[in-house]
C-alpha cells in the first residue's frame, strides 16, 4: 500500500472518530437523559479516539511531506508551522495533549468532570475542527 493510500485511510479514521466526538459534544439534549458518569466516560473516549486519529493523521500527511515526527507535539508544532493549526489555537494544544495524558489515570469523578468540561469546550471543538478543515483541503485540494 502506498503512502498516499495509508494517509486517506488515517484520514478517513479520524473523520469518523470525529464525527461521533462532535454528534455527543453538540447534543445538549444527552445531557438530561443520560446519567453523567456515563455521559462522561462516553464523551471522553470519543475524544481519545480523535485525538489518537488527528495526531496520527498529521503524522502520515507530515511523512509525506518528508518531515518525521513520532510523537503527538511534534506533529502539532508542523502543524503550527506549516498553518494547519492556527495561531488562535496554539496555547490549546499542550493543554489538549496534557489532558488525553491524565485521561488514562483517572481514578474519581472530579477529575474525569473537569476534563470532561475541558474536552467539550468551544476552543478544543473549534480547535479539532480547524485541524480537521485545514488537513483535508491539503489532502483533497480539488474538492
Amino acid at each position: 500500500m502506498g503512502r498516499r493510500d495509508k494517509l486517506q485511510r488515517v484520514f478517513n479514521r479520524f473523520e469518523k472518530a470525529l464525527n461521533k466526538y462532535l454528534q455527543v459534544v453538540n447534543q445538549e439534549s444527552l445531557f438530561g437523559h443520560i446519567e453523567k458518569e456515563i455521559l462522561i466516560e462516553v464523551v471522553t473516549k470519543r475524544f481519545e479516539y480523535t485525538f489518537e486519529s488527528m495526531w496520527k493523521s498529521l503524522m502520515e500527511f507530515f511523512r509525506m511531506e518528508g518531515i518525521n515526527c513520532t510523537t503527538p507535539m511534534q506533529c502539532f508544532r508542523e502543524a503550527f508551522k506549516t498553518g494547519i493549526i492556527p495561531e488562535e489555537y496554539e496555547e490549546v494544544f499542550p493543554s489538549i495533549v496534557e489532558k488525553r495524558n491524565r485521561i488514562v489515570h483517572i481514578y474519581d469523578f472530579e477529575q474525569a468532570a473537569v476534563i470532561y468540561d475541558f474536552i467539550k469546550s468551544k476552543d478544543v471543538v473549534c480547535a479539532i475542527k480547524q485541524v480537521y478543515e485545514n488537513l483535508k483541503r491539503r489532502i483533497y485540494p480539488n474538492k
